[in-house]
């Protein structure tokens, strides 16, 4: 089903060279919207400070809404997957970008926290959701032979973003109060809507226009093909479900230093703009470590698993010692502190991404990816909160940032257990079946490595 989606979204692009065309447009369009949806969520570190001074309450209970908002993002991933395999992209995009900049504007009137947590986090991370995983699985199906580099030039927006997102909300902040700092913000978010209108429609097959619209399905029959749009078959896979594990390890250290590491700067006697400015500094050098790792990584030398468990454990590290270099006091220790977790926190992740398709296959990547991002929603929800917890229990975020920079370490050993990783040479592409339209019915195709085929009747006549 996804295949046959990809395949003639690439048809419809007009791009027979799946490295060319329109897919270098795409990728703006997912540099645009990545900006606005990652690069806005780490600037959100401001907003905790004057969250905390506004409301009264603890770090913890502050910590909810960047975590139900990053949570959020990730559950509702599936969804806007599965929305995408059996609707159209281009609007499901688009839906995705006015939900982000809605929840931001109610949370402008906010009177409480649960208000927060409902439009900030809840409204807002839906919006996101519905944009993140359509986006990255557009441009990687654009792409093959570039692709580690097509999305670390998608993904490179977040360290620009958070550039220039920190010194800018702070202002915003002094200028307009937050309330009017998220009116602004709520406003810019609707941009996603025109990089979501950039997608051009899918191509759709003779058999969905085949279809009786008043045909109903039975319960099998429904079950079966909301299964197929959420490729729940990965479940039973190994290697899926490892690297699931690992990426999920990754989720509950990786956000901390974006949402705790302002009010940790705050807290140890910097001012309101040099603090801003440290996280700034992980911005500038996350854009060279985004492009940097996905450049590398196109030139074959080592495997992208290799590369993104190397990545990873420098990224742990780092986060480790990002409040020991506060110790002394020194602003510049901080600064390169931040500088190094900055690039390696932006190389790993165009990895994380670059490994999906070795992991599943291209044809599974659309459900696989809001697959993946559901599980880790758990780590999600919870790591940041954590961290805060930490922080009200010993008084400082020296614990916070060595439990979760603990956990990104755990999530690199994981890694290290995926089937053939200590091979040097990359295993042969997943052997997986693929849903194919043959006129009026649907067969199971499957492609062994000398490309011959096996086709099964199923019961089912008709698929979108």
């Amino acid at each position: 089903m996804t295949n046959r989606k990809l395949k003639s979204q690439s048809q419809g692009d007009g791009a027979e060279d799946p490295d060319g065309g329109w897919g270098w447009v795409l990728v703006v369009a997912l540099f645009i919207s990545t900006s606005l949806v990652f690069g806005l969520m780490r600037g959100l570190g401001i907003f905790f400070v004057e969250f905390v001074q506004y409301f009264e309450e603890s770090a913890q209970a502050i910590s909810w809404i960047s975590s139900i908002g990053l949570a959020a993002q990730q559950f509702f991933s599936p969804l806007g997957a599965a929305l995408c395999n059996a609707y159209n992209t281009r609007l499901v995009v688009m839906t995705g970008g006015f939900l982000s900049g809605l929840g931001l504007i109610l949370a402008s009137q906010a009177t409480s926290l649960v208000h927060l947590y409902l439009t900030m986090g809840l409204i807002s991370g839906l919006g996101w959701g519905l944009v993140f995983s359509p986006m990255v699985a557009t441009v990687m199906a654009n792409f093959t032979r570039r692709r580690a580099l097509a999305v670390g030039l998608g993904f490179s927006s977040i360290g620009l973003s958070s550039f220039a997102f920190n010194p800018l909300f702070q202002l915003l902040v002094e200028k307009y109060a937050w309330r009017g700092a998220l009116l602004i913000l709520g406003g810019l978010s609707l941009n996603i809507m025109a990089c979501g209108a950039l997608i051009r429609p899918e191509c759709r097959s003779k058999a969905s226009t085949k279809a009786d619209p008043q045909s109903r399905l039975s319960r099998p029959d429904l079950l079966q093909r909301v299964s197929s749009y959420l490729e729940v078959s990965l479940l039973c896979e190994r290697p899926y479900l490892t690297y699931t594990l690992g990426v999920t390890l990754f989720n509950f250290g990786y956000f901390v230093p974006y949402f705790h590491l302002v009010a940790h700067s705050r807290q140890v006697g910097f001012s309101e703009y040099r603090a801003a400015f440290i996280m700034s500094a992980a911005g500038i050098t996350d854009i060279f470590g985004r492009i940097a790792s996905g450049w590398f990584s196109d030139l074959g030398r080592f495997r992208v698993v290799h590369l993104l468990t190397f990545w990873t454990a420098l990224a742990a590290v780092f986060i480790m010692l990002l409040p020991v270099s506060s110790l002394t006091g020194s602003y510049t220790a901080m600064i390169v502190m931040s500088l190094l977790y900055g690039f390696c926190s932006g190389a790993l992740t165009s990895m994380v991404f670059a490994v999906v398709p070795m992991i599943m296959g291209v044809e599974r990547m659309m459900g696989g990816l809001g697959l993946l991002q559901l599980i880790e929603s758990c780590a999600g929800l919870l790591g940041i909160p954590l961290s805060g917890w930490l922080r009200d229990m010993t008084g400082n975020y020296t614990a916070s940032f060595v439990v979760a920079g603990s956990f990104v370490l755990l999530g690199s050993l994981t890694m290290t257990t995926l089937p053939h990783y200590f091979s040097c040479t990359e295993p042969p592409p997943p052997q997986r079946p693929v849903l194919v339209d043959n006129g009026d019915t649907l067969n199971l195709e499957q492609k062994d490595s000398c490309s011959s085929k096996f086709n099964y009747q199923t019961v089912e006549q008709t698929q979108r």
